[in-house]
């Protein structure tokens, strides 16, 4: 058994309690129904919200759809000029047999092009 990274991030549509917890816990319930996740295996999850995004801590989501036994942490993402407004990220680490290029990371909601975003040399 190895410790994965799942990596997955999405937006909020406002920067308000509800609208945070809406858009984390569908990020969340897309990663786990991806990879077959089990919230037993996962030893911890780190989340981070754009500077723009206040109004609640996105791991409370994760509480509240019962992941009361996982260590979180939320922190501010950086604030870079090509930054995404609104972002929620998170970085999931999971015990599982699969292999690195079998998990599956997740982005939605406009954070698709977190993956597209130009190298500097």
């Amino acid at each position: 058994m190895w410790c994965r990274g799942i990596r997955g991030a999405t937006t909020a549509d406002d920067n308000t309690r509800e609208a945070i917890l809406s858009a984390t816990t569908e990020l969340l319930q897309r990663i786990v129904d991806a990879n077959g996740l089990k919230v037993d295996d996962v030893a911890s999850a780190f989340f981070t919200a754009s500077p723009d995004l206040n109004a609640e801590y996105p791991a409370l989501a994760a509480r509240l759809i019962g992941w009361t036994g996982v260590a979180l942490m939320c922190a501010h993402e950086m604030s870079v000029p090509w930054g995404l407004a609104r972002c929620i990220r998170v970085l999931i680490h999971w015990n599982t047999v699969k292999s690195a290029d079998q998990v599956a990371h997740v982005y939605i909601k406009g954070a698709e092009r977190l993956r597209d975003l130009p190298q500097t040399a």
